[in-house]
């Protein structure tokens, strides 16, 4: 399964997905979460604002999709809302995927402290095993 916000490193994560379902023949799901702001009110979303912001998240899915499609691998896509590590999970668990693959946006600590990483929550609490990612390092 592989995680994507489509960020640069979600691109990488995705290469990485391709390579591995290449090798192994395994099927891919792809998930995309559109975030349900966690600063807003803790009132269930109403169905026009729920269903605005998926139709906006809607094309990175679709992106995703047509990147996998050019590298030869069909995916079946998944468009969730809510928070992404949680929404991550819960795709894995529907699929009982063996592998997550996910990108690692590289926060900085004060950044983490605040909003959580993504990638570390989904990695201490997914029951498969989980591939983050990561940019090449700047330093050589």
């Amino acid at each position: 399964m592989l995680a994507t916000d489509g960020s640069p490193t979600a691109a990488l994560a995705r290469e990485r997905a391709v390579d591995l379902v290449r090798f192994t023949g395994a099927q891919l799901h792809v998930v995309h979460v559109a975030l349900a702001s966690p600063w807003t009110s803790p009132r269930p979303l109403g169905e026009q604002h729920r269903r605005r912001l998926l139709d906006d998240a809607r094309p990175v899915l679709d992106a995703e999709l047509a990147a996998l499609r050019e590298a030869g691998v069909d995916a079946i896509p998944h468009l969730r809302l809510g928070r992404p590590p949680h929404e991550v999970l819960r795709v894995q668990d529907e699929t009982q995927a063996d592998l997550v693959v996910i990108g690692s946006r590289g926060l900085n600590a004060f950044t983490r402290v605040l909003l959580g990483d993504d990638a570390e929550t989904i990695l201490r609490h997914a029951p498969c095993d989980v591939l983050v990612v990561r940019p090449p390092s700047k330093e050589k």
